[in-house]
């Protein structure tokens, strides 16, 4: 994925700059590149069920937290 900004006209290099810099983050390779730069280790069936179950538990409060709105 090549990203290049060339200068228009009498183009000032900060505009040229922060044009540059819109590109990059609209693409988002910045945020893909931050995340691949550590190793993150794959979470095993175990450890993805807790959470899950973790998780709708905290669902299930807040349903009860939002029908019940004095709790």
């Amino acid at each position: 994925m090549a990203i290049h900004a060339h200068r228009h006209g009498e183009e000032s290099n900060d505009r040229l700059q922060q044009r540059f810099k819109g590109q990059v983050q609209r693409t988002g390779l910045l945020k893909l590149l931050r995340e691949r730069s550590r190793f993150k280790r794959a979470a095993n069936k175990r450890i993805l069920r807790m959470r899950a179950l973790k998780r709708e538990g905290y669902r299930a409060t807040n349903r009860k937290k939002k029908f019940y709105s004095n709790m």
